[in-house]
This record gives C-alpha cells, sequence and structure tokens, in this order.
C-alpha cells in the first residue's frame, strides 16, 4: 500500500484558470467554521501565509483558498496543517471529546472473523497510539504482507512470533519485542503449536486493520 503526498502546490488562480464552483457546493461540504478556524490556528502560531503553507508543501493561494472557504483540505492536508499549527486535526474540525477512561479492564480474548485472531482493546480509542492485546493462532494467514504509513510495537507474551520484514525473518521468543516502520513491508504469524499473544500498539490512525494487517472483513479492529 502506498501513500500519496498531500497534493501538489496549486498554481494562483487566475480569470482563466481557476475551476467553477456550482452554486450551493461549499455549503454541502463545507465543515462549519473550518475556513476560519484554519486562519485562526495559524495566526496564532505567528506563521505567514507563505510560511505556513511551505511546511505542509502547499502553495500560498491554494491556502488562502482554504482559509476562505473557497477549497475543501484533503485529510492529509489536515493532518499537516495540524501538524505546522501544533494542534489536532479534531482541533481544526472544531470537535470537542469527553475525556475518555484511561482504564481498561481485562478479560478474555475471543476468536475474530478475520483469519481467527483474537483482539481485546487495551487503550482508549480516538488516541493517535493504539494499544491491543492479540492472540495470533497457529498456521493462518502465513503469507499476508502488508505495507502501510504507521509504527508497530509488539512484545510476545506467550508463544513463539515470525516476524517478516522485508526479506529477514525474525523469531521472537516469549519477552522479546519489536518496532518497527509500517512501510517496512511485514508479516506476522504464530510459530508455536498453540498460537502467540501478543502486546501490539500501533499509530495507524484510521486506516482500518482488516484492509492493511489481516486482509479480513470490516469486523477486524484497527490494527
Amino acid at each position: 500500500m502506498t501513500t500519496s503526498p498531500a497534493g501538489p502546490p496549486e498554481a494562483p488562480a487566475t480569470a482563466s484558470t481557476a475551476p467553477a464552483v456550482p452554486v450551493g457546493e461549499h455549503e454541502t461540504q463545507e465543515v462549519a467554521g473550518l475556513a476560519a478556524r484554519l486562519r485562526d490556528h495559524r495566526l496564532s502560531s505567528r506563521l505567514t501565509l507563505e510560511v505556513a503553507a511551505a511546511r505542509v508543501g502547499l502553495s500560498p493561494a491554494y491556502l488562502s483558498r482554504l482559509e476562505t472557504g473557497r477549497r475543501q483540505p484533503s485529510l492529509p492536508v489536515l493532518l499537516g496543517l495540524a501538524r505546522a499549527y501544533g494542534t489536532s486535526v479534531s482541533g481544526l474540525l472544531g470537535e470537542t471529546f469527553t475525556e475518555p477512561d484511561p482504564v481498561v479492564r481485562g478479560g478474555a480474548i475471543e476468536p475474530g472473523r478475520a483469519g481467527g485472531w483474537g483482539y481485546r482493546r487495551t487503550g482508549a480509542p480516538g488516541r493517535a497510539m493504539q494499544a491491543l492485546r492479540v492472540h495470533v493462532p497457529p498456521g493462518v494467514q502465513d503469507a499476508v504482507v502488508r505495507v502501510h504509513p504507521g509504527e508497530e510495537w509488539l512484545y510476545v507474551l506467550q508463544g513463539r512470533l515470525k516476524l517478516t520484514l522485508g526479506e529477514r525473518v525474525h523469531l521472537l521468543e516469549e519477552g522479546d519485542s519489536a518496532h518497527f516502520d509500517s512501510l517496512t513491508p511485514h508479516c506476522i504469524a504464530a510459530d508455536s503449536s498453540s498460537g502467540v499473544d501478543l502486546l501490539f500498539m500501533h499509530t495507524l490512525l484510521q486506516s482500518p486493520g482488516g484492509e492493511l494487517c489481516l486482509g479480513g472483513g470490516p469486523a477486524a479492529p484497527h490494527h
């Protein structure tokens, strides 16, 4: 899986090149107050249009259109602007959330529908970093190799894990851990007859695990 950049800088609009926007299109697509918040966050960060646009790989003209509501940003652009302004995408969108309970109680892990893998969430939802307790049964999806944005960290609780990173194969015993860039082609499989139990953390943002790492259906949790 490959990622696309935030988008090439857009040339300043002229009377002959600026695309026409149908009447009413902005009203149906615009997130209420987004343009004003983009401008307010930039000004609060004491950045000019030119400097802010350069940090995100946009043109000043395109950033100006975002701040006046004439264009709507994609998710990669919102992520870049949030980083540049020291805030979150939720902050730019004006969303407010109740602080989640920091304590997650333990419980049994039930096999899921994504190839028999079992999951139990061990962290609060909505965070940049997500934590799971995972059971990987033996002989499941040994050939599935995934590539996607983010970082992954895992720790072997019980059993033995076969971790393939690029061209290298690593066998991890109980107590071993691994931390790697998810853009490295990787494959996770059990190498013991009873499967393997893991603590697993990732920073995959909104990427569905069933599509990225497991190849399963929509019932799979984020991974």
